[in-house]
């Protein structure tokens, strides 16, 4: 490649470097978000130029993504990293900077949104029922017997693809690929559960993620 090219990439690599680490610190004005993307448009274009030029010469497509392009994707990779980073958070208490006082902040913030409510003095009278329709005894036999394989395995089934999986990161997917392998497993908990002997607790467990505003 000439000299020419190779001055621009350089440039072009230290610009979208320099954007990134101030990125870290501010929030970019509109001109400097539009100047990243037209950096990153054009180091784009330089560096397929480059990967068709060594393929041609090379006719391998080991080089497609060669050392020449170390640097570029490993910036790439690191920007990718410093957008799912916060590194700041602006709240009414004053600006809170630094990973233990951020995670000390989140913490008791969710901790005080999900925590225990406040114990209210609102009372039911559960021996007034006569204006509540009851159940007949046939169908509360059916309500508490016991969870069916087939009815477990229809509800599985029925659950959406893609969607977020909980905490233990399992996907609806999952279930419905090792299905075969894992039904003794699951219903195994939901004998326990209808006996009333599985701890519900863990269940209600979920993954709060914060996202970098950009």
């Amino acid at each position: 490649m000439n000299g020419a090219y190779k001055k621009e990439k350089q440039e072009l690599l230290r610009k979208s470097e320099e954007l990134d680490l101030k990125a870290e610190s501010w929030l970019l004005s509109q001109a400097e978000l539009d100047l990243k993307q037209r950096v990153k448009d054009r180091l784009a274009h330089l560096l397929r130029e480059e990967e068709i030029k060594w393929f041609q010469r090379a006719k391998t497509r080991k080089l497609l993504q060669g050392d020449s392009n170390t640097k570029y994707f490993q910036l790439v990779a690191n920007g990718k990293r410093r957008k799912t980073r916060i590194y700041r958070l602006e709240q009414e208490e004053g600006v809170i900077e630094g990973e233990e006082n951020l995670k000390k902040y989140i913490t008791n913030y969710y901790k005080n949104l999900f925590g225990n409510d406040e114990v209210g003095d609102f009372h039911l009278d559960e021996s007034v029922k006569d204006d509540i329709t009851q159940v007949l005894e046939e169908e509360n036999r059916m309500l508490i017997e016991e969870f069916t394989e087939k009815e477990v395995r229809d509800a599985i089934f029925h659950m959406k693809h893609n969607k977020a999986p909980g905490s233990y990161g399992f996907p609806a997917e999952f279930y419905q690929v090792f299905w075969s392998l894992i039904k003794n497993d699951l219903m195994a908990m939901f004998r326990d559960f209808h006996k009333g002997e599985l701890n519900l607790f863990s269940l209600n467990f979920g993954v709060i993620t914060l996202l970098p505003k950009l």
